[in-house]
């Protein structure tokens, strides 16, 4: 069996698939399947330059369709990736949790913790299963209201929450 430039482009393509599993971003398969394309046009006879123009093509068609089209099926559902800090969570109510290796009270947004500053009080520690509300990000610290703060933005009178 000779080698042919096609198998080039193949073993470029199952490491671009391969190398995937590491990043979850779908812009590494979509490469690869753009390669395997490439495979098929090289097989075909074609040129070095004919080929480089091809996998551009197919590369340029294939990510956006890979990050558009397939990654959201893959994602997780009600999870709003790359969101955290646009305001989306304003107004979301969340319980404090204590983070162990040092106690620090917080919050989890996204999945990820943020420690927090009730802004009535300016108070930084809490006790675990408080509950409150989310108003915005300083930094990387989340400022919540405690939720027996909270008001209603028609009234402005504080209200009671469960």
């Amino acid at each position: 069996m000779d080698w042919n430039p096609a198998y080039s482009w193949l073993v470029l393509a199952l490491l671009l698939s391969l190398a995937e599993l590491t990043s979850g971003a779908m812009v590494l398969l979509a490469l690869g399947i753009a390669a395997a394309l490439t495979a098929a046009v090289t097989a075909l006879g074609l040129s070095l330059p004919w080929q480089l123009l091809s996998m551009g093509i197919f590369a340029g068609v294939m990510v956006p369709v890979s990050v558009m089209v397939i990654r959201p099926r893959f994602s997780p559902k009600g999870v709003a990736y790359g969101t955290t800090g646009t305001g989306v969570e304003k107004g979301n109510r969340y319980t404090t949790l204590l983070r162990e290796y040092d106690q620090a009270t917080g919050i989890k947004v996204n999945g990820d913790f943020y420690r927090l500053r009730v802004l009535e009080s300016g108070q930084t520690e809490l006790p675990e299963g408080t509950q409150v509300v989310f108003r915005r990000f300083e930094g990387t610290t989340a400022l919540v209201n405690l939720t027996s703060f909270v008001t209603d933005d028609h009234s402005r009178a504080p209200t009671q929450e469960s």
